[in-house]
């Protein structure tokens, strides 16, 4: 690659060159459609295109893909979405409700940041243990249910019969 960086003409499929791992891989856009994100990411990244450059990825049976950052090991993938849970952020179980899900939250500033309005950034916990499909779907339906109970709770009305079991 010329740059740090390089992108499509949409800047829906970007790659990050030396950033906090050696490559990093985004595929993102405006709406809702993860599966078109994840559909867009799996083309996107052709491990053969950078094996023939002479760039293959590490990768061993147990820990799946080694990266330079301990918390990507395994599938790599941070499937992620920005959302407003201004209720649901406030609920004394929300923390709870995303360990359940197996989810996490940052501000969309990325790691270590706020979250700005009551918008933050869900994404997958786990890279180990589930595949990229797995991971994304935890996302997918975990968006879900937490806008479900951001709705009811704008309503005034109870979730706890929502928060589900631990997965």
């Amino acid at each position: 690659m010329r740059t740090p960086g390089e992108h499509n003409d949409n800047k829906t499929f970007l790659v990050w060159v030396n950033e906090e791992d050696h490559l990093r891989v985004i595929s993102m856009e405006k709406g809702g459609n993860m599966k078109e994100v994840f559909r867009r990411f799996c083309v996107g990244l052709k491990k053969e295109i950078f094996k023939k450059a002479g760039h293959p990825f590490m990768w061993t049976e147990h820990l799946g893909y080694i990266l330079t950052c301990p918390s990507n090991l395994g599938t790599g993938l941070r499937g992620g979405v920005h959302v407003r849970l201004q209720h649901l952020s406030q609920h004394p179980k929300f923390e709870e409700i995303l360990k359940r899900l197996r989810l996490q939250k940052r501000g969309t500033g990325g790691v270590d940041t706020a979250a700005v309005g009551a918008v933050f950034d869900i994404s997958n916990a786990d890279r180990l243990g589930f595949s990229e499909v797995e991971q994304v779907q935890m996302v997918v339906d975990g968006v879900k249910l937490m806008v479900e109970m951001e709705k009811k709770l704008e309503q005034k009305q109870p979730i706890d019969d929502m928060i589900p079991a631990q997965k």
